[in-house]
């Protein structure tokens, strides 16, 4: 059987890269955390992995603002070869702090270019202070390989900035038509609604995006963190059912990694 590579990206300040190598490898994939460093003096790696990881965490301190120094990088020595790690048909993935370095480059909500001029931004929550809490997620598209249409999951958010805003009305509309909203908060019955529902402001509840191929998302929330029944806030409670990633449904976040690695070894 084929053997899926996946490069999590280090740089510093990033602290969800072992969890997320951790998701990765119960998804079946052959996981490796990979500085940003040796990317650069090897751009060539790329073509070793079918799948990169852009990580959680606080990359170089959040300094300027957050993911913005990664993302420089990204865009000034990675752009051509990350460019050609989408267009061979390849997934990258963006955590929390991952999306906003994909926000950033551009990539998200682009069409897999580092080039492409920024519609869209992430900036502090509404409430002014770091949010730390469990959220429900809604899909709203069938064309991102990473989401199970109709799956309604349950992740948690660890982050001070995380509004999505798009630069007009219209960019907002042509995100929404192109189906490229990939997740929005919701309460427990699917319903959008204020804060703490909405845990930042986002504009229409929005809490990840896909770009145009469906095959980079970015969202907010953490998969990485619930990857076991136990790591539900409830887990003693759900024990036996089906509600919650319980019971004989994996957990929420693993549908995000196992999807990944399932499209791989399917198409590539």
């Amino acid at each position: 059987m084929k053997q899926v590579r996946a490069i999590v990206l280090r740089a510093a300040g990033i602290n969800c890269d072992m969890e997320t190598e951790h998701a990765l490898e119960l998804a079946g994939a052959k996981a490796e955390r990979v500085h940003i460093n040796r990317i650069i003096e090897d751009k060539n790696m790329l073509d070793e992995y079918q799948i990169i990881v852009f990580p959680g965490g606080f990359s170089y301190g959040d300094d300027v603002a957050a993911g913005k120094i990664l993302a420089n990088q990204v865009v000034h020595h990675l752009r051509e070869p990350l460019e050609k790690f989408i267009d061979d048909g390849k997934l990258v993935l963006g955590i929390c702090n991952g999306f906003q370095v994909l926000v950033k480059t551009g990539i998200l909500p682009g069409n897999g270019s580092a080039n492409h001029q920024e519609e869209v931004t992430i900036t502090d929550n509404d409430s002014g202070k770091f949010e730390d809490r469990w959220v429900y997620l809604a899909p709203q598209t069938e064309k991102c390989i990473f989401i199970e249409p109709g799956r309604q999951i349950y992740l948690p958010i660890a982050h001070a900035e995380g509004k999505v805003v798009t630069k007009d009305a219209a960019t907002l509309e042509n995100l929404k038509s192109a189906g490229q909203v990939a997740f929005k908060y919701v309460d427990k019955n699917g319903n959008e609604g204020d804060y703490p529902i909405n845990p930042n402001g986002s504009m229409e509840s929005i809490a990840g995006l896909t770009d145009t191929t469906g095959r980079v998302m970015g969202l907010m929330p953490h998969p990485e963190r619930f990857v076991r029944p136990s790591q539900h806030p409830h887990w003693t409670r759900l024990r036996g059912t089906r509600d919650e990633g319980r019971g004989t449904r994996e957990s929420d976040g693993m549908t995000i990694f196992n999807n990944a690695v399932k499209y791989i070894k399917e198409n590539l």
